[in-house]
């Protein structure tokens, strides 16, 4: 059962956004202090990465757990309108596998980074990784 009413929980789910969420800025923020430049949310890739680095071949996505069913303690299957929610879950998971396919056979090196792996004090684990990865990809 959920915690919220009906017209709270529309209100919070109106709320979420797709772009510019705080993951994804701290994410740009941090490539952008160690140097590197990108280009965010560029719609002419498959699946729009959230960033984008021309330099490295290589597209971001901040992933949220719940939206992209991680296997992590943040997703949890809602338990109401339940059938809708695996419907559309499941889509979100089948869409994501065939853009990244995409931009694999277009030469894009993809990086996927958590929303968990960005929380409670893991975040600069997290992006120091994210720096080695990109730094070992252009050699």
């Amino acid at each position: 059962m959920d915690v919220h009413d009906k017209q709270t929980r529309s209100y919070n789910m109106s709320r979420i956004k797709g772009k510019k969420t705080k993951p994804e800025e701290l994410v740009a923020k941090y490539l952008f202090a160690h140097g590197f430049r990108y280009r965010l949310n560029v719609k002419k890739l498959p699946g729009t990465p959230d960033i984008v680095l021309k330099k490295y071949n290589t597209v971001i996505f901040v992933n949220g757990c719940f939206w992209h069913m991680h296997g992590c303690k943040y997703f949890v299957w809602p338990k109401d309108n339940a059938e809708f929610w695996r419907k559309k879950l499941l889509a979100n998971k089948a869409r994501d596998e065939r853009e990244y396919a995409e931009l694999r056979a277009l030469g894009w090196n993809i990086v996927i980074i958590w929303e968990c792996q960005l929380r409670h004090g893991n975040a600069e684990k997290a992006l120091e990784n994210l720096i080695v990865s990109l730094r070992n990809i252009n050699g």
